[in-house]
């Protein structure tokens, strides 16, 4: 096998954020400095978000401050939904956080309800929260969330999301993450959206989060692989998803079988298998 640049993004914070139960500060603590221990490229620890709208991230300050750096080669990822968000990331700890993290949905009717803005508006809050990073030393990641489709009959084709990332890359944002948000892609779209992306931006780092059922997740990981996508969202066991798909068998991808895709691919990420292990076996203890 041979050492090749993927880069594998874990995404506690996607499996903790709908959990059915809140989930103790210290229980994270232990949980995230475990992955930190495993060689991660980034972990998406947390978000700066009302806690209104998502009481589990509500002790994400707290756990920051908590997580221990100093053995890890691993990049800190926070969530914010609008600038207000991005400023309290900043102040907490901008030398912490290498990345933040900004859902932007193509589909009208989701954006309003995640964000309470509409496309256009939010447009204007990647702008905001894109020179507050520049200014801070931070990088910002932006999510095309359903960037595949939605189930909102909301107008929506390869196309438009084309047109999106067209804007956002004359923004100069240089990671733009495809989501699958309701775990509607297909391989022949995810092979178009790849196809035409990643050689018209070769400044541009993209990152594929998907959404799948047990069946279909592997389709979705090859189509982005064979277009050149290097980079890839995944939570451990496949904990959490997006609860707008309405079925209980779509989820993330799991971390498992992310990691075993890329050994059929003769590819060996440098993962800490014990690191790894020790993260899978308190995940059990964790997501209860």
């Amino acid at each position: 096998m041979t050492q090749q640049a993927v880069k594998l993004i874990e995404c506690p914070r996607d499996a903790m954020q709908g959990w059915h139960r809140q989930i103790p500060a210290a229980q994270k603590i232990e949980y995230l400095n475990t992955l930190l221990r495993a060689g991660f490229d980034t972990i998406d620890f947390g978000s700066f978000v009302s806690p209104r709208a998502i009481p589990q991230m509500a002790d994400t300050r707290e756990v920051l401050e908590a997580l221990d750096l100093s053995q890890t080669q691993s990049k800190l990822l926070a969530i914010v939904a609008n600038l207000r968000g991005a400023e309290e990331a900043v102040a907490v700890s901008s030398d912490r956080i290498a990345y933040l993290g900004f859902p932007f949905s193509i589909s009208e009717t989701f954006q309003l309800r995640n964000t309470n803005k509409t496309i256009a508006e939010s447009l204007d809050e990647v702008q905001a929260i894109q020179e507050l990073c520049i200014k801070n030393d931070m990088q910002l990641v932006v999510y095309i969330s359903m960037g595949f489709g939605n189930t909102y009959g909301d107008p929506y084709s390869a196309e438009v999301a084309l047109q999106w990332v067209d804007k956002l890359a004359e923004m100069d944002i240089q990671i733009i993450s495809l989501a699958d948000t309701v775990g509607v892609a297909d391989p022949e779209i995810i092979n178009y959206l790849f196809s035409k992306l990643i050689p018209a931006y070769p400044e541009v780092e993209f990152g594929a989060h998907f959404h799948s059922a047990p069946h279909n997740w592997e389709e979705k990981i090859s189509a982005a692989f064979a277009q050149g996508c290097r980079r890839f969202d995944s939570t451990i066991k496949g904990i959490g998803g997006c609860p707008m798909a309405k079925d209980e068998l779509v989820g993330n991808i799991a971390t498992e079988n992310l990691l075993h895709f890329f050994r059929e691919q003769q590819i060996l990420p440098k993962i800490d298998a014990d690191a790894l292990l020790a993260a899978q076996l308190l995940a059990s203890k964790v997501f209860v």
